[in-house]
Parts: C-alpha cells; sequence; structure tokens
C-alpha cells in the first residue's frame, strides 16, 4: 500500500507538467488550429525567467565593510546585492531565497508578449497552411530559441533551489497512519503539484464564467458565426495564444527546482506533450488535463522495480503503447470531438 501510494504521488507529480504543457497545447490547436512545434520551448522559456530573475536580484556592488578585517587589518571589499540597498538585508535575503516563486512576477508579462510576438509574427501567416507546414516552422522556431538560451546561458544545467523552506520531504506516513518514514515526498514536488491544480482551475474558471472565455468558447465551435456577430475573434485567438505561452511559461518556471534549466529541457517534454493531447483529444482542454494526470500515473506505476524487474525498460514506452492502444480503439482520443482526427 505504501508503495501504491508512492506512485501515484510520482504520478501526480509528473502528470502536473504533462497537464499544464497539454493545456497550452490544446489551448492553441483548438483556438487556431495550428499544430505548434514549438511550444515545448516556451516551456524551456519560462525555466530560464526564473533563471533569469535569480540573477538580476543577486545583481552586486563592491563596498567597503569597516567591520570585515583582512590578515592585515585592511577593511575588506564585499559584494552587496543592490536589492539590499532598495529593501533591506533581511527582506533582500527572504527575496533572493523565494527568488523562483516571484519570478512568475516577471514571467507572466514576458511570456504574453512572447507568445503575442510568436502569432502576430509568425503563426498568422500559417493558419491556413497544411499541419505539415505548421510543423515544419514551429519545429525550426524552437531550435532556433534552443539556441539562443545555449548562445546566452551556456549547454551545462543551470540549478536553480526551492526556498530553504520548501527543501526536504514530508512524511505522508505518519499522516495516513503508517510507519515513520514509508512515505515520505519532498515539499517542492507537492507544491508544484498544487500550483499545477490552481492553474488549470483558473484557466478553465477563466473560459467558463467570463465574457471573454465564453466568447473564445463559441469561436472555437463556430469561428465564422462569431466572426458575422462584429466580434473580432483574432484578437481575442491572439490573446488566447500568449495565454497558453504563459502556462507553458509557468510550468517551466515552478519546474526549475526540480531539474535545473538547461536548453534542451524543451525538446524533452516536447514530444510526450503531443502524446497527452492526442490521447486526451485533439482540441479538448478537459480530455488534455485527464490524459496528463492519467499517462503519469501510468508512467509512475511502470518505474516501480517490481514492475522492471519483469518488463526491463516498460517505463521509457509505456506512455507510447498507451496512446496506440487508445488510438486504435477510439482515434479522437478519449475526450476528443467527433470527426476530429478520425478521416
Amino acid at each position: 500500500m505504501e508503495a501504491i501510494i508512492l506512485q501515484v504521488l510520482n504520478g501526480l507529480d509528473k502528470g502536473s507538467a504533462y497537464a499544464l504543457i497539454a493545456l497550452g497545447l490544446t489551448l492553441i490547436f483548438g483556438t487556431l488550429g495550428v499544430v505548434n512545434f514549438a511550444h515545448g520551448a516556451l516551456f524551456m522559456l519560462g525555466a530560464f525567467c526564473a533563471v533569469t530573475f535569480s540573477r538580476l536580484i543577486q545583481v552586486s556592488h563592491t563596498v567597503i565593510d569597516e567591520t570585515q578585517k583582512d590578515f592585515l587589518g585592511n577593511p575588506l571589499k564585499v559584494d552587496v546585492p543592490y536589492i539590499y540597498d532598495f529593501f533591506g538585508q533581511a527582506a533582500g535575503d527572504v527575496m533572493i531565497d523565494w527568488a523562483v516563486p516571484l519570478s512568475i512576477l516577471m514571467a507572466i508579462p514576458v511570456m504574453i508578449g512572447i507568445g503575442v510576438l510568436m502569432e502576430r509574427g509568425l503563426i498568422k501567416h500559417f493558419y491556413k497552411r497544411p499541419h505539415a507546414d505548421q510543423i515544419l516552422v514551429t519545429f525550426g522556431l524552437a531550435i532556433v530559441l534552443q539556441e539562443i538560451i545555449k548562445y546566452f546561458y551556456g549547454a551545462n544545467p543551470i540549478p536553480t533551489p526551492a526556498p530553504d523552506a520548501l527543501v526536504g520531504s514530508f512524511d505522508f506516513g505518519v499522516m495516513l497512519g503508517f510507519d515513520p518514514g514509508g512515505i515520505v515526498y519532498p515539499y517542492w514536488r507537492l507544491v508544484y503539484f498544487l500550483f499545477a491544480a490552481i492553474v488549470i482551475a483558473a484557466v478553465f474558471a477563466f473560459l467558463q464564467f467570463t465574457t471573454f472565455g465564453m466568447v473564445v468558447r463559441a469561436g472555437m465551435a463556430d469561428r465564422e458565426t462569431v466572426t458575422l456577430l462584429g466580434i473580432d475573434i483574432d484578437k481575442r485567438f491572439t490573446i488566447m495564444f500568449g495565454l497558453a505561452a504563459a502556462v507553458a511559461g509557468l510550468a517551466g518556471v515552478m519546474y526549475t527546482p526540480i531539474n535545473s534549466p538547461n536548453y534542451h529541457m524543451g525538446m524533452d517534454f516536447l514530444v510526450l506533450s503531443f502524446v497527452v493531447v492526442v490521447v486526451g483529444g485533439m482540441g479538448s482542454l478537459p480530455g488534455a488535463v485527464l490524459a496528463g494526470f492519467l499517462l503519469g500515473i501510468i508512467e509512475a506505476f511502470a518505474s516501480m522495480p517490481e514492475v522492471l524487474n519483469v518488463l526491463p525498460g516498460i517505463n521509457q514506452i509505456i506512455i507510447y503503447l498507451v496512446a496506440i492502444v487508445v488510438l486504435l480503439t477510439r482515434p479522437r482520443g478519449l475526450m476528443g470531438r467527433k470527426g476530429v482526427m478520425e478521416d
């Protein structure tokens, strides 16, 4: 039972990342009909927003500290972050420690801007082109963004730690009545799952309960009719592209303490996220979220030593096997609209 609960937690952790990335992908496909192979790069850019913010708030200047002396008795020169000058040392230390969560404030406008610029500058020219053309141009864009990050940040992973208060593990076993140490799980992975749940709920609430969201959903169902009513649906879809980019970016920001950012991390999630979208159903937002968590849990159970002893390497291909089974039995995906991907 302890092993099962632990694997469920692992699955929810992995599923959170899959669901967030797939949600943004589905928003883009559902509104614009574009297969965006640059979406993984948006996840990577979000992670490097956290890296950049962390570096910015630690930019320092040199001052002479009369309270510290070298071996000759001369005052030492020390580096003092500029943030100390603005907020004081105590508040500055807290902000540096909590750099990853605080970088969300930077990532949201930056990622929305990148998404809008991407849609207006490139994607809009491929709306009526075949999906193969869309895949080629967005995949090329992903490679360009990847190489830009590699040029400015280098090829090595950049450790970006979680706040000190969230370092360590939570003992689920004691809470559930098991022996201490039986079910131990990292705090930050629990935070990531809760964060993903909040973002997903916010996206669905925005689409369901706001006038803007209702118009977008109407445009997804019947774009021509909404346009005939005098509504500039293209402008709203551009904003949705920006919001989808922000969702992917936020997923990357909060993932940095779990996996140190590197220039190819977007590609690592790209294929998996498309598998999640296809399994859930192209254009289906609930399907993307359901498939993300479902495949995350399946992958976690396939990674158990008991399973790997019987089927070595099954954890590397289980998601693709599930996708094959789903597509053979239900081509439109678990919750896809009828007629989508069934031709």
